[in-house]
């Protein structure tokens, strides 16, 4: 299966924003200016993020990234964006954790300086694994590590899980609870659901989203246990490395309190997301790497807590993707990057793999 082209993220004049920017930033340190303002090419797409250098004789940091509410001319995967909240959860995790989190510096929560809401934060070094080409295709410095190199990577990412549901004390992240009824993962789910229907809302329903979800009542947890804070886009494209240990762990948009187990399955299926695609296109990708059952069995021996249910939270893993990608699908019809086909269902990259969740067969 050939990569779809990637499709547009932005509006933005990048220009325009760092002009901006340097005005802004005079505000909060008199005579400093933002200079080598840059897009990266690799930018998210959610949120966009900028990189530049401060220069100004004391600047309490030199490099720097942005990250700045999405545009709203075009077409966001999200339908909020609450900076404040990803500036908050940074902030508690760096207080209570030792997970690396890069260094917050200043929150903007007035939209006019730069279009939008954003905050700034230390620019930490280091490499990601790619997700355009996914990491998993030859070509790119984590395929071409060695098995013990990867198990390394592998290691340090479940240990950042571990970390985080374990050192953060539920009252600092009750700010993350989700409004609604019933216990976190309902409220979490309740969620999905109505992001999902702002998503098809006047166009085409997904009969196999639709699916999934009934497939999920049917497989919903006995006891779901006591929620953490959930990192929430866990997976190992948000962490830049040094060598093969975490240096930052980035993107925190989607956090929230949740059972431990939606952040171990997003983990495991987006790695599959990946890995399915590379199979699908003739490759053999890392099928040994952040295997299930490895995975799950470090997790409990670093925190206690044997995962359960797990076919449940990859299924959710899989819907919560499907989502995704069906607003992005959109967003590419919106812009008139593709047609829209006779069947929704298709414009979900991973349909098939969903599908074989939902029928009970994928893991085999």
């Amino acid at each position: 299966m050939p990569m779809a082209p990637r499709p547009r993220t932005t509006t933005r004049d990048p220009e325009e924003l760092a002009r901006r920017l340097t005005a802004w930033l005079a505000t909060r340190l008199p005579g400093a200016k933002a200079v080598g303002v840059t897009v990266p090419a690799a930018n998210g797409m959610s949120s966009d993020t900028l990189l530049f250098d401060v220069e100004h004789p004391r600047p309490p940091v030199r490099a720097c990234a942005l990250r700045l509410a999405a545009d709203p001319a075009a077409y966001t995967v999200f339908p909020v964006y609450d900076m404040v909240r990803q500036y908050r959860t940074m902030r508690v995790v760096a207080e209570c954790t030792d997970v690396p989190v890069p260094r917050v510096l200043w929150l903007e929560e007035d939209p006019g300086p730069l279009g939008a809401p954003f905050f700034v934060m230390e620019r930490v070094e280091g490499r990601v694994p790619p997700d355009v080409m996914p990491y998993t295709y030859e070509g790119n410095w984590l395929h071409a590590a060695s098995d013990t190199e990867r198990e390394r990577l592998e290691a340090a990412t479940i240990g950042l899980l571990a970390r985080l549901h374990d050192q953060v004390p539920l009252e600092k992240a009750e700010f993350l609870a989700l409004p609604g009824e019933g216990d976190a993962l309902r409220r979490h789910a309740a969620a999905q659901r109505a992001y999902y229907d702002w998503v098809v809302d006047g166009l085409a329903r997904s009969p196999l989203i639709e699916d999934a979800f009934d497939r999920l009542a049917e497989l919903w947890p006995h006891d779901p246990g006591t929620p953490v804070l959930n990192w929430g886009d866990a997976r190992i494209g948000n962490v830049i490395h040094d060598g093969f240990e975490p240096v930052a762990v980035l993107d925190w948009e989607m956090a929230a309190l949740a059972p431990r187990e939606v952040d171990l399955g997003w983990t495991l299926y987006l790695h599959r997301f990946f890995q399915d695609l590379t199979v699908a296109s003739g490759g053999r990708g890392l099928p040994d790497f952040l295997r299930r059952e490895r995975v799950e069995e470090r997790y409990a021996r670093l925190t206690g807590h044997t995962p359960r249910d797990m076919d449940f939270y990859t299924l959710y893993a899989a819907l919560r993707q499907a989502i995704v990608m069906l607003r992005v699908a959109y967003r590419q019809v919106y812009f008139g990057e593709v047609a829209v086909p006779a069947d929704p269902d298709t414009l979900i990259l991973h349909h098939g793999s969903l599908r074989a969740m939902v029928q009970g067969s994928y893991w085999g």
